[in-house]
């Protein structure tokens, strides 16, 4: 089942409360633990260049962008 079936189906069931809690219960996707899809950018929701270091979650694009406002230098 893709993501877009999943979110297409809960929109659907929105007004039946009984059924879309057994759907979740049976259909939902799990919660990833492993793999390249774990760490995502908390601004964009990029999966690739996660900078997590200082808690931070970003990818490397949106990094460069708020770096200096965050209160990053950059040296030569």
């Amino acid at each position: 089942m893709t993501v877009s079936y999943y979110k297409k189906i809960l929109k659907q069931l929105k007004e039946k409360p009984v059924k879309k809690e057994r759907f979740l219960k049976f259909s939902a996707p799990k919660k990833r633990k492993h793999g390249l899809a774990t760490k995502k950018c908390e601004r964009c929701g990029r999966t690739g260049g996660h900078i997590s270091k200082y808690g931070l979650n970003l990818c490397r694009h949106c990094f460069r962008e708020i770096s200096t406002k965050i209160g990053f230098k950059k040296y030569n």
